[in-house]
C-alpha cells in the first residue's frame, strides 16, 4: 500500500505549507481537497505555474457535486482538469440526499457515473464513488446495488463515514467489495466526531488486515478532518500508521 494525505486548508499560505511538507513528513502523494484546486478548474496550466508540475500533488482530487445537468458538467470540468495536472483519480462525493432514494435510483445514479467513468478513462483517469452519511449510496445494501449496475467506476472506501453510518463491519465490507475498491480513506470516528488515527474507537488493525487480505495495492489516504493542526495532523498520523499498524 502506497500512503497519501488530505487535509483541508484554510488559506494560500496553509496550503503551500501542506504541499511543502508532506513528502518530509512520510507520505508519497496528496488527495486535494476541492477548495484547493477549484480556482483553477478552467485553469490547468495556471495551477502548475504556481504549485508545480508534480503528479504527486494530484494523485486524487475530490469533488462533491449533483448529477444533474449542471453537476454533470461540473465533473467533466474536474476530469479535464484532473487529465491536464496528471491526476491519477477523480474521487466524487455525491451531493444528493439519502432519504427516499430507492433501488432504481441507485441504478441510474450507477448508470450516469459509468458513462463518466469511461470518458474519464479514455482521458486516463480513474473515476472512483467516495460514499458518504446522507449520500446515496450510505447503507450497506446500497453498496450492492449501486455496484452491480456501474462499470468503470472504483470505491473509495472511508472508514469513518462507514462507521457514521452505522457500518460496523467495516472489515467485511472491504472483504465483500475488493472486486471494486480503488481508494481507501482511513480516518478515525468517535462521540459523532472525525478523529485523529487512534484517538477513535475504530478496530484499524482488522481494516489493514483485510486490505492485505484482498491484496490491495493502491492509496491508503490518511484522510484527516479532525480539530488536529496541520502540522499535527501530519505527524500523528504518520507514527500511528508506522507504530500501530506496520505501514512503512
Amino acid at each position: 500500500m502506497r500512503v497519501a494525505f488530505s487535509k483541508p486548508t484554510r488559506n494560500h499560505d496553509e496550503q503551500r505549507q501542506l504541499f511543502a511538507s508532506f513528502r518530509s513528513a512520510g507520505y508519497g502523494a496528496l488527495q486535494l481537497k476541492g477548495g484547493q484546486y477549484a480556482n483553477y478548474l478552467d485553469d490547468p496550466v495556471g495551477f502548475i505555474a504556481t504549485w508545480g508540475d508534480d503528479r504527486s500533488l494530484t494523485s486524487g482530487l475530490i469533488t462533491m457535486g449533483a448529477l444533474n445537468e449542471d453537476g454533470i458538467a461540473q465533473l467533466r470540468r474536474t476530469i479535464e482538469f484532473g487529465a491536464r495536472t496528471k491526476a491519477e483519480r477523480i474521487i466524487f462525493c455525491h451531493d444528493h440526499p439519502r432519504d427516499g432514494v430507492t433501488a432504481a435510483d441507485l441504478k441510474e445514479f450507477a448508470r450516469i457515473l459509468s458513462t463518466l467513468g469511461r470518458e474519464a478513462a479514455d482521458q486516463g483517469l480513474a473515476l472512483s464513488l467516495h460514499h458518504h452519511y446522507q449520500q446515496p449510496v450510505m447503507h450497506r445494501a446500497d453498496f450492492d446495488v449501486f455496484f452491480s449496475a456501474a462499470d468503470h467506476v472504483g470505491l473509495t472506501v472511508d472508514t469513518a463515514h462507514l462507521a457514521k453510518s452505522g457500518i460496523t463491519d467495516i472489515a467485511g465490507l472491504i472483504r465483500d467489495l475488493g472486486g471494486v475498491i480503488d481508494n481507501i480513506h482511513v480516518k478515525d470516528y468517535s462521540q459523532a466526531e472525525f478523529q485523529l488515527l487512534g484517538r477513535g474507537s475504530l478496530d484499524f488493525n482488522s481494516i489493514i488486515a483485510a486490505l492485505r487480505g484482498i491484496d490491495y495495492g493502491g492509496w491508503l489516504c490518511v484522510d484527516e478532518e479532525s480539530t488536529a493542526s496541520l502540522a499535527e495532523g501530519l505527524r500523528a498520523s504518520r507514527e500511528y500508521l508506522r507504530g500501530q499498524l506496520g505501514i512503512s
